[in-house]
Formats: structure tokens, sequence, C-alpha cells
């Protein structure tokens, strides 16, 4: 049976239970499956090696999964060059090789709808006014985006008018903050950065300048490595705590992802978990053999994305080591597994938007 994506976008991003969510999963993963082995020779060779064969996939767990670093050394596509109208990276520090995604004009667009799906189910629908604590000087080159700047214009969708909070030095612009709060006085705000640059070159600039800031009706999302900010002790508690003490900054939430699955974002709730959606899963595996966990033990994180049809990126293992908290019963209502982040495995490199900044200075 063929499940197109277009198919499952008309369903709430929340909404399936697990045996549900499984079953759609299921079929649209072996079709991805079949479609990469057949036109992307590396993953080819990889499955063959294992002696998987798509068509014989019965179960969401036991399909293979790439090493999210393979993108960084192996070109990893399934569509033509011709039909390749995008090419990310992810973030990196001086030195370090990066992972090249290549879009098409159909996963492109299953991007940016998936986004939309998740997020407006935590902005609402309908644009908002958006404050990017970020520098434009970070969307250059319109053809290659970074993961920092892939994420800024994929979120800046919700923007119904966009103002940059910091200039090309990353220092805080003040007077364009006064300006959009001004113009935008009474309504709803949506704030969109990274977290070392929120707290780095947002709420401690903001403190330190004394000036006061109204953010009683806004909201904030934020994304990218915690690491350097675990190392100064600020917990994510203690992060939303200090906003809301210096603008009154009401709610924030965080969100996982990664370049190499775009749009399909993992989105922090009011009770802090970070959720699947009916476009993801997330496997938790012993890094000793890579078997899967039972829920509460922690691992390293596998995630699965319906997305990817130009790029074999539908299961990958990441470096991150994570646990799983518990499946379609978080006290916010939401279906779907919800689980938390803890870290990066040891060895592995910074990666994070945020982290692999603050990394360079």
């Amino acid at each position: 049976m063929s499940l197109s994506f277009e198919s499952i976008l008309v369903q709430a991003p929340y909404s399936l239970a697990r045996d549900d969510k499984h079953a759609m999963q299921l079929t649209r993963l072996r079709e991805l499956t079949e479609h990469h082995y057949a036109s992307c020779e590396p993953y080819r060779r990889m499955l063959d090696a294992q002696s998987f064969v798509p068509a014989t996939l019965d179960n969401v767990a036991s399909l293979p999964f790439l090493p999210v670093s393979l993108f960084k050394t192996l070109k990893l596509q399934s569509v033509p060059d011709s039909d390749i109208v995008k090419t990310m990276t992810s973030s990196g520090t001086t030195g370090q090789q990066v992972s090249r995604i290549y879009l098409d004009k159909a996963t492109a667009t299953h991007q940016q709808k998936t986004l939309v799906k998740i997020v407006s189910q935590f902005t609402g629908h309908g644009r908002l006014p958006l404050l990017i604590i970020d520098s434009p000087d970070v969307l250059k080159d319109r053809q290659q985006f970074s993961a920092r700047g892939a994420g800024i214009l994929g979120f800046s969708l919700f923007g119904s008018d966009r103002a940059w909070a910091l200039d090309e030095n990353m220092a805080l612009n003040l007077p364009v903050i006064d300006a959009f709060l001004q113009k935008h006085q009474g309504k709803r705000i949506l704030l969109f950065g990274f977290t070392f640059m929120v707290w780095q070159y947002f709420y401690q600039a903001l403190k330190a300048s004394g000036h006061p800031v109204d953010l009683s009706n806004a909201l904030l999302i934020h994304g990218g490595g915690w690491k350097n900010l675990q190392d100064k002790a600020v917990t994510p508690a203690v992060f939303a705590k200090k906003l809301h003490d210096i603008c009154a900054l009401p709610a924030v939430h965080d969100y996982y992802g990664m370049v190499e699955q775009t749009g399909c974002i993992y989105m922090q709730c009011e009770h802090g978990h970070l959720h699947t959606s009916i476009f993801s899963e997330v496997i938790v595996r012993d890094p000793r053999d890579f078997s899967i966990v039972p829920h509460g033990q922690p691992g390293i994180i596998q995630v699965l994305s319906l997305l990817p049809e130009s790029y074999p990126g539908h299961s990958l293992l990441t470096e991150d080591e994570g646990v799983i908290l518990g499946e379609d019963d978080c006290l916010c209502g939401r279906k779907g597994k919800y689980f938390r982040v803890s870290g990066r495995l040891k060895k592995a490199e910074l990666r994070g938007c945020s982290d692999t900044y603050a990394a360079q200075f």
C-alpha cells in the first residue's frame, strides 16, 4: 500500500496513539527505504552488507540506521544532481568537517510544511510579529545554508513582521528592539534564537544595559546545543527563570533537531518534555550492542523521519545521549513518545548551533 506524504500532512501532529502511528510510519518508512535503496548506491551497499531487504521491513525498530557522521564523509543523495535545489550544511567549529544535505524541491517542501504543522501547535495559527535574536549577517549564501541560517529561515515563516535583535557585531540593538515592541504593542510576539546566543547576547547584554524591555506578551522558541550553558551551571529551568526575571517573558520552549532531518523537530511542551510527532520517532539504544533500552534508561538517540526523499536520512543514529520518559501519557495531552536529551556522547564533536558558535570564541 502506498502512502503519500500529503496524506500524512492532513493529520494533526500529535493525534495518533502508538499502534496507529506505528502502522502509518511503517508503511511510509518502508517506501522511503525502498526508494533510497534503489536510488543511492552507498546506501544500497550498506544495506546489502547487512543482508537487509527493504520490502521485508515489518517493524519500525528494525529499520537500519546510518551514523549521522556519515553525511560528513559520503555524498548521500537519492535524486539526480539536476534536481537539487539547495544544499544545507551542519554547524561546525573551525577544522571540523560538516554534513552536507542535498534537497530537492519535494523534500524542501516537506520540511517547510512539517515545521509549520508542528510549531503552529505552540504558536497558534496565523503569523506573529517575530523578533530574531541573531544578526542578519547569518543569512548570506541563499543556495548553501548553514544549520543556523536554515533554522532562522525556517522559523521566519511564522513572522508577519521581522526584526533582528542583534547587529552585525552581535551587539544588542536596543533602538530596533524598542521600535519593534512599540510598533506591536498589545500583540502577541514570537521570539526565536539559538540557546547560547539568547543567553549570551540577549539576556546577558540586556542585564548589563539596565534597559527595560517588556516581553510579557511574548513566546520564545530556542534550539541548539546546551553544553556551553551547562558548563556555566545554566539549566533549562534557570534559563527560563532568568529571562522571566529580566523581561517578564512568560513562555519558553526549547526544541531538539538537526540539519540532517530539518523540519522534523521535537518541541518541548509546557511540562518540559521533548515530543515526537506523527512525522518522527525516537528510539534509544544501548551503546554497547545497539539493542533497544527500556523507557527510563539512557542510551544513544536514534531519530526517524518521514520527510527525506532526496537523501537517505530517514533513520539516523545521533551522537546524543537521552532517555525516553513515556509514551501517549504526557500531562500536556500530546500523543507520542516524550523524552529528554542528556547531552553529547563522550568524544563526539560539538555540532549544535549554539555550541559551535560559542566554541569559536
